[in-house]
């Protein structure tokens, strides 16, 4: 059997407009956020700025923690990548996992 493609992404990134805990039509508790990353990469031997945002989603426990942070909390963040909706070119983080960040 031939291996899975990974799918992983590790993130350092400020927390902002997080929305108050939903829950979807089968009951699973839902909270999504806006995650601001600021940092600098070396990339072919020069140091490169990197600034971007990501929309994220967390779901079951994950989704009350996130749901309980504080607006501008740097977190460091670990998930995965997945289209908004089914054929949608739009790119939603969903965390598997997160705390604050040291």
């Amino acid at each position: 059997m031939a291996p899975q493609p990974a799918n992983r992404l590790e993130l350092i990134a400020r927390a902002s407009q997080i929305e108050p805990l939903r829950h979807t039509p089968a009951g699973l508790p839902i909270a999504r956020a806006w995650l601001e990353h600021q940092g600098q990469v070396n990339e072919a031997g020069v140091p490169r700025q990197v600034c971007f945002g990501v929309q994220a989603v967390a779901l079951g426990a994950l989704a009350q923690q996130l749901a309980e942070t504080t607006d501008g909390t740097l977190l460091q963040v670990s998930g995965f990548l997945a289209p908004l909706r089914q054929g949608s070119d739009r790119l939603v983080l969903h965390i598997q996992q997160f705390a604050e960040a040291l």
